[in-house]
């Protein structure tokens, strides 16, 4: 008889975010023709910038003629499409070569696939508040979870101490929900922590490009050490707006070695037996992405956001909210008034002024009692949105 992974059976009832949507949707079913301002589930709201259409649209062309036609890709991601992201670390001092770079459907498939690579017996240490897919993905590979707890008091950026154990540690920075980014210092001793006992750092710089600050890496691979400690895992759903596109990539030095084996060359052989690669269109797509041009183009999306995130904060500095984040990252985590639990704010701000956010209860324990709003909406919507919670919260 078949036995399934009993692991699911230990995942909480629902998905964070398919919890906010049947919420959500209850509400419109109850109040026909109501407008909502979404500022919950972080997709982008600007389109793919003109340099990524026009590559899209002349690798279709292409795909149209004998003499240009594109079959299979490579499994590893298409040379130019390597060799490009490769160029664009070493803009900031970070030298790959172009076979440590994994052309990826995008940053969350990615960070589930990694853990074919590691035994069961692993611990995952995962920062709280976290992103669920981190806990999901090793909940379901049976995994034990260790968990890290952040706050206020260390502003959501938790060190590492020498009664730490654990063999994969996760880090988000810029952080996904609290916005929270590491400096270099702090990156460092990560870096020196988890050399020193042969642990393995999945680094998810999914939002480096929200990044102003100039003590602020973009990359581990910018902090001495991290070749032999980390793996960097990178989308640009936020970058570039691909999140209906679905287009990352992954980093694994060749000196990332552990047992004997190296990872990078068992990530090759991971990728050419499990996928057949990503399509020659989205490739081309995502190396316009690199260019002047379309650097030039994202980097006008991004203000877009970052002026959102701008008009957020100014609203919240108004009405005396608590927050982190904001400045360097899509998103700001705002404790909740008078104590209230997450949820129950969000079924305030639903059917009082008819905002959406994202309960931090859904973010791990330590989220409880905060709540996230995203800055990828509409800018009129944003306004209209932090007006009404400026009404609502002021004193």
């Amino acid at each position: 008889m078949l036995t399934p992974n009993l692991c699911y059976a230990n995942l909480k009832e629902s998905y964070l975010f398919r919890h906010i949507a049947g919420k959500t949707e209850a509400y419109l079913k109850a109040h026909p023709g109501a407008r909502l301002y979404r500022m919950g589930i972080g997709d982008v709201s600007l389109p793919l910038v003109p340099a990524v259409i026009q590559a899209l649209h002349a690798a279709v062309d292409e795909q149209a003629e004998k003499n240009s036609f594109h079959g299979y890709m490579p499994e590893c991601g298409a040379p130019f499409l390597r060799e490009t992201i490769a160029e664009y670390y070493q803009q900031r001092g970070v030298s790959l070569s172009a076979d440590e770079v994994f052309v990826s459907s995008g940053a969350s498939d990615e960070l589930g696939d990694l853990l074919d690579l590691f035994d069961r017996k692993n611990r995952a240490l995962i920062m709280e508040p976290a992103y669920p897919a981190y806990v999901d993905a090793n909940i379901m590979a049976g995994r034990e979870i260790l968990h890290l707890p952040s706050g206020p008091e260390n502003h959501f950026l938790p060190m590492p101490d020498e009664h730490l154990q654990a063999d994969l540690i996760y880090l988000c920075s810029p952080n996904n929900p609290t916005g929270a980014a590491f400096s270099r210092e702090q990156l460092s001793r990560w870096v020196r922590w988890a050399n020193e006992r042969g642990a393995l750092i999945l680094f998810d710089a999914a939002y480096e490009a929200f990044i102003d600050e100039e003590n602020l890496p973009h990359s581990i691979f910018e902090i001495p050490g991290a070749r032999t400690c980390a793996i960097e895992i990178c989308s640009l759903s936020k970058t570039a707006g691909f999140t209906g596109t679905r287009l990352g990539y992954t980093v694994i030095p060749k000196e990332l070695e552990r047992s004997g084996l190296s990872l990078n060359a068992m990530w090759v052989r991971n990728r050419t037996t499990k996928t057949n690669g990503v399509s020659y269109i989205l490739q081309r797509g995502g190396a316009a992405v690199f260019t002047v041009e379309g650097q030039h183009q994202i980097r006008e999306n991004i203000m877009v956001y970052k002026e959102n995130a701008r008009v957020l904060m100014k609203a919240l500095d108004e009405a005396g909210a608590r927050y982190w984040g904001g400045k360097n990252a899509p998103y700001l985590w705002m404790e909740c008034p008078d104590r209230m639990d997450s949820w129950a704010f969000f079924d305030r701000l639903l059917n009082e002024i008819q905002v959406v956010g994202t309960p931090g209860a859904g973010f791990g324990s330590c989220g409880e009692g905060f709540f996230r709003f995203s800055t990828f909406g509409n800018p009129d919507d944003t306004r209209e949105a932090a007006a009404r919670l400026l009404k609502l919260l002021k004193p």
